[in-house]
């Protein structure tokens, strides 16, 4: 049963895409000198943590997928902002604004876009503040980049042996028509948003986490692995401290981008205090596993362990680094 599972796992496409990040990690490096102070700008976060003074400047970009440009224009610019947002925040930062790039669409399908990224600049207080468009291109494509700032690091970076591997999430929502996307957003109210988005600067600036990974589209599973291609590590994760949403399955949880969902990689001591935080607005915080020292992601029950990926063998992102 469980070998089943992971068999499955890794044959989706959210976790199979992410594999393409692999040519841009051999290219680039794992990390490249900041222009003036020539300190090491590390490569494969949520966004680039570039210093700044006494603080950092956080930047990040993400495109859509074409297919959901088309069949959901005011969704995909929904999403466009909401997933930057999501990486500056995964950072222990706060946005300071975003540009878009938006080539093609019928005016009709180009102003479903707009009105779908200018709801979520509202939702996330977060201006938008230009970028590029083209309306002669004969295709559809959709892109955001965004800028942050973050006094208190969250990084990829930084996982330890031993750390406590917490999943946090918003219950409180719905699956998004026939994608793998578990929606908690578009019906909440902005300062609610805003509110339970600011815990991540909150726990890092109390210095309660260190480490951080925003629940992209590889889903729980795929940015767990990310997280320990990055720290150098492995992972164990027992599906059955694994929470889900009580219409959702636990398959279709673990490959799905939820609206609000982040990794934490905890000492041990401050696993109560956070989860306190979180819960105490409503949010599902649950230690779901633990890092470990050989670099495999294993999947484990009472009963059984599979091992569903050898990062030795292969790697996800490319990405690799110890700061």
């Amino acid at each position: 049963m469980l070998s089943e599972l992971a068999t499955s796992l890794r044959q989706n496409l959210g976790l199979q895409y992410k594999q393409d990040i692999q040519p841009a990690a051999y290219k680039l490096g794992q990390w490249v000198p900041h222009a003036q102070t020539q300190q090491p700008i590390w490569l494969g976060d949520d966004c680039a943590a570039i210093p700044d003074g006494d603080s950092y400047l956080l930047l990040a970009a993400e495109g859509l997928l074409p297919a959901l440009v088309e069949a959901e224009p005011w969704f995909a610019g929904w999403c466009a902002v909401l997933v930057n947002v999501s990486d500056v925040y995964a950072m222990g930062g706060h946005p300071i604004a975003v540009v878009d790039v938006l080539w093609g669409g019928a005016p009709d399908q180009a102003k479903l876009i707009w009105d779908g990224m200018m709801t979520a600049s509202k939702a996330f207080n977060v201006p938008l503040v230009g970028g590029h468009s083209n309306g002669h291109s004969p295709y559809t494509a959709l892109s955001v980049a965004i800028l942050g700032r973050a006094t208190h690091l969250l990084t990829s970076f930084k996982a330890r042996v031993g750390d406590v591997l917490v999943m946090v999430a918003d219950f409180e929502g719905q699956p998004y028509a026939d994608y793998p996307f578990w929606d908690a957003a578009t019906m909440k109210e902005p300062a609610a948003l805003q509110a339970n988005l600011s815990l991540l600067p909150k726990i890092a600036a109390a210095g309660l986490c260190d480490t951080a990974k925003d629940i992209s589209m590889g889903g729980l599973v795929g940015t767990v692995l990310m997280l320990m291609e990055t720290s150098q590590c492995g992972a164990v994760l027992n599906l059955e401290r694994i929470p889900s949403p009580p219409n959702l399955g636990l398959e279709r949880w673990l490959v799905s981008f939820p609206s609000y969902g982040f990794i934490l990689s905890l000492r041990p001591e401050y696993l109560r205090p956070v989860e306190s935080l979180f819960q105490a607005q409503g949010l599902v915080c649950a230690a779901i596993g633990e890092v470990v020292l050989e670099p495999t992601l294993t999947l484990s029950t009472d009963q059984e362990a599979v091992c569903l990926w050898d990062l030795r063998q292969s790697p996800l992102t490319g990405f690799r680094g110890t700061v």
